[in-house]
């Protein structure tokens, strides 16, 4: 049984149907990423899975049990986190006030244990723990918005574009807490633009193109596929 398993949703934005019966899963262990051109869908599949938006048809389950009319903080609570595109900090609070925000749904007494786990891969963030948010550089805000994620202690992350707008060094660093975080035993979900990190470190990949699932396959595959290679990684020979 897969950890998380999508069939058949169907998406829509009042008379625009932005998902049109997409069906993924997501085994334990994994990193599975979706790519696609901007408008493509794949940010509205997270939300969806995370109960901000509702599907008109099919399943969602995680971990066995049907998710798809639960409450986004009860999501949460059964171990499946999501890093939105934009980050989305709360500005005016410290890093310490976001990250405990974080915890919210955790039993008491784990916090400090969840700190320590988030200020190994981000020791920056300690170091800035008193500081507002707001005032982050957009690379630390980036650490912050996993971090914050990484308290609940989840089972599967999903995680938005945690690339967009950072140096390239920032971005190689991003990528290598993803694998990190997969061989401390956390699956992964992965929405990004720079298909091709993406592709370097997924197990399994879905291209999404107009809100339907164009292909799929492991990382390596689809890595040299032309198709792919032309339209997202920049390889027009």
């Amino acid at each position: 049984m897969a950890m998380l398993q999508v069939d058949n949703i169907n998406v829509y934005y009042d008379a625009i149907h932005a998902i049109k019966g997409v069906s993924i899963e997501v085994q334990e262990g994994e990193i599975v990423t979706l790519i696609g051109a901007n408008g493509a869908g794949k940010s509205t599949i997270l939300m969806t899975v995370s109960g901000l938006l509702r599907s008109r048809t099919g399943t969602i389950s995680f971990m066995g049990g049907r998710i798809d009319n639960a409450q986004p903080y009860k999501i949460v609570g059964q171990g499946l986190a999501h890093v939105p595109e934009g980050r989305r900090i709360f500005m005016q609070m410290t890093v310490l006030d976001n990250l405990e925000m974080g915890a919210f749904v955790s039993p008491e007494g784990t916090t400090e244990a969840a700190l320590e786990r988030v200020y190994k891969h981000f020791p920056r963030l300690r170091e800035r723990r008193r500081q507002i948010a707001g005032t982050l550089s957009g690379g630390e805000q980036q650490m912050l918005a996993i971090s914050r994620a990484l308290m609940s202690d989840p089972k599967l992350l999903m995680m938005d574009e945690p690339s967009m707008g950072l140096a390239p060094i920032l971005v190689e660093q991003i990528f290598e807490i993803i694998t990190d975080l997969r061989g401390e035993g956390t699956t992964i979900l992965l929405v990004e633009q720079n298909a091709r990190m993406a592709l370097s470190v997924a197990d399994r990949a879905y291209v999404l193109e107009t809100g339907a699932i164009a292909l799929s396959g492991t990382g390596a595959e689809l890595s040299q596929s032309d198709a792919v290679r032309k339209a997202y990684l920049g390889d027009i020979d």
